[in-house]
């Protein structure tokens, strides 16, 4: 079973896996992809909006269009208390607090903190098993600007939420490795893959458009997976869950 994935811009992306489509923060979808696809109709069963948190990069109230044609909206805690939540038809809305679980008949999934604000996001796709973790800002945010002190908590926040990470698994991953961050931009996405157990990393938050790739140290040892850092709004990747990443 191959996962279609589009990149829409920053932490935005459409995943198609059977015949489910997941959007994960889609805040600003210049190529209009999901609009695109929506229009297919008949080319899928259901799909389901995920915002992880409120800041403007990730939740905007665009997604509202497709109100319609979404099976649910799946948001982050937080976003309940902002005005643009309160346009949305309350009945098709879950918001998730950190480590619960929500479930239909299509999709089981489960929520983990963030280091930010917000959830990360585990979804499985009941139909064909496949899961896929996106982080939303969940990362090692060590800013070479601030404090000893507040690296250090830094350090402490992201470490903590990282032990309830262990172990998981995911056939597909989204993480941040943001080019702001300099030198320390794949901190937090080292570690992350030292502790899962994942299939094929997608890299993301990065409008610096850093172009970075993975180093030859980069893997723990006795690993090794996909990696596709996406920068053009509308790029397509087809995972192949037994071969590695192709172009479509």
């Amino acid at each position: 079973m191959d996962i279609a994935v589009t990149y829409l811009l920053n932490s935005g992306f459409l995943v198609r896996v059977g015949r489910i489509l997941l959007v994960f923060d889609d805040f600003e979808d210049q190529q209009d992809v999901v609009g695109k696809a929506l229009q297919a109709g008949d080319d899928y069963d259901a799909v389901y909006f995920f915002a992880s948190h409120a800041h403007f990069d990730h939740f905007d109230k665009h997604i509202l269009n497709y109100q319609q044609e979404a099976a649910r909206y799946i948001f982050g805690y937080d976003i309940r208390r902002t005005k643009r939540a309160r346009l949305f038809p309350q009945e098709k809305v879950t918001y998730m607090r950190p480590y619960e679980e929500w479930e239909d008949d299509c999709l089981k999934v489960e929520s983990y903190d963030s280091t930010d604000v917000g959830v990360a996001f585990r979804v499985t796709e009941k139909a064909t098993g496949k899961s896929i973790f996106h982080a939303g800002d969940f990362n090692w945010w060590d800013w070479t600007g601030e404090t000893a002190e507040n690296r250090k908590l830094a350090e402490n926040a992201f470490r903590k939420q990282l032990k309830r990470l262990v172990g998981m698994k995911a056939d597909l991953a989204f993480f941040p490795v943001d080019g702001r961050l300099g030198p320390m931009q794949d901190k937090g996405v080292r570690e992350f893959i030292r502790v899962t157990d994942i299939g094929v990393l997608i890299t993301m938050h990065d409008l610096e458009e850093s172009g970075w790739k993975p180093g030859v140290d980069f893997f723990p040892e006795g690993k090794r997976f996909p990696v596709w850092s996406p920068v053009v709004p509308g790029e397509k990747k087809l995972v192949e869950m037994t071969g590695g990443i192709t172009v479509k």
